[in-house]
């Protein structure tokens, strides 16, 4: 796992300094190369690629060009949303078969789904899905005790994100769905691909209840209101019959959990406490994640920590699962270790997503089968 491993960085935004702050602790991983069509970002990421590796990096314009110099042996795709269909595409297409780990979500149109599950299976290296949420510690602790069982049989998952509203991104690109795909697409899969992870089953039915209230209502570009949701609530069902719900609300900066979730099964519940990213909390302290198990037959829940290195946590805005996420996918390119997240689980968490949006839109439940969406 010491083996120098050359990583070159597409998108060089907020996304792409997490992702380097975090490689710059695992051992034999550098940042050599990235892009970015912003002077800005491009500036900026070398500078920071400079103070963690000790090196200044290449640096490119177009990812295109970033290929063909044949500098890397890995590639980090952290680029805005509605670009990630077109950049895979050209890393399908390359004559080196890089690996490849791509941001959620994988792509914003249900289109582009069988075309980049194709690609990605002819692929002659690791594509791997960055889907952070499955790394917290709290949540792989919960997942922990659903597979073991600790809730009898899996019936209902809830999961509530609590939060502050998107960031200001450059080029403002995350305020309209056309380019995010919606906030139940570009927030959300996350929690999608949690709920398949944690049911291990897959969804049938998609009902969604959102709207635009309260954030950004202020803001023009163009002329043009930003049309993201900011609040909603979406239920899915299960081929088993589990029902999942999701409850989200980015106006709720002050909350102390950001995320909770609960599985509750015929013979208990277990639920995890997350807090969100300690520069959004008054005083920039970090916070203990919680995790509570709660047997039919007890007479009282049992509530215990659970402790992340606070080094980790200072690294990115995702309770350290960026760190854990880059050793697997670094296991998978060195060491052939499995794939967590593939191209198929990345799209079909889209595919939810996007059946939840147009469920929003047209005020009905909408059908989903893998990644095809009733009409």
């Amino acid at each position: 796992m010491t083996e120098p491993l050359r990583y070159g960085l597409v998108g060089a935004g907020m996304m792409g300094g997490e992702h380097m702050r975090n490689l710059a602790i695992i051992p034999g991983s550098r940042v050599v190369a990235l892009s970015d069509p912003d002077a800005g970002s491009r500036a900026a990421s070398a500078r920071l690629a400079q103070d963690l590796f000790g090196a200044a990096p290449a640096v490119f314009e177009d990812h295109r060009a970033l290929l063909r110099g044949g500098l890397v042996d890995a590639l980090v795709i952290a680029s805005p949303n509605d670009t990630h269909a077109a950049i895979l595409a050209d890393v399908f297409a390359a004559p080196r078969a890089l690996p490849v780990i791509v941001e959620k979500p994988v792509c914003t149109r249900i289109e582009d789904c069988a075309p980049l599950a194709a690609a990605a299976a002819a692929h002659r290296a690791p594509v791997w899905v960055a889907m952070e949420y499955r790394y917290m510690p709290p949540v792989a602790a919960l997942r922990a005790h659903v597979a073991g069982g600790d809730v009898g049989r899996l019936r209902m998952l809830s999961i509530r994100e609590h939060r502050y509203p998107f960031l200001a991104k450059v080029g403002d690109w995350n305020r309209f769905a056309r380019r995010t795909g919606g906030t139940l697409v570009e927030k959300c899969c996350h929690f999608f691909d949690l709920m398949r992870l944690i049911a291990q089953d897959e969804p049938v039915r998609v009902y969604a209840s959102g709207a635009a209230d309260v954030n950004h209502r202020d803001e023009r570009y163009d002329g043009a209101v930003p049309d993201i949701l900011d609040n909603a609530y979406v239920v899915v069902d299960f081929r088993s019959g589990i029902r999942a719900m999701l409850d989200l609300c980015m106006f709720a900066d002050g909350a102390y959990w950001q995320e909770i979730i609960a599985a509750t099964g015929d013979g208990g519940r277990v639920e995890c406490f997350i807090p969100g990213p300690a520069r959004f909390w008054p005083g920039g302290a970090e916070r203990v994640a919680e995790i509570e198990l709660s047997p039919r037959a007890a007479k009282r829940p049992e509530r215990r920590p659970v402790h992340v290195d606070e080094a980790v946590l200072k690294l990115g805005d995702h309770h350290g699962s960026t760190y854990f996420q880059h050793l697997g996918f670094r296991r998978a390119v060195l060491d052939g270790g499995a794939i967590d997240v593939t191209m198929e689980d990345g799209l079909r968490a889209v595919a939810v997503g996007l059946a939840a949006e147009q469920s929003v839109r047209e005020r009905r439940v909408v059908a989903v089968d893998g990644w095809r969406l009733d009409a």
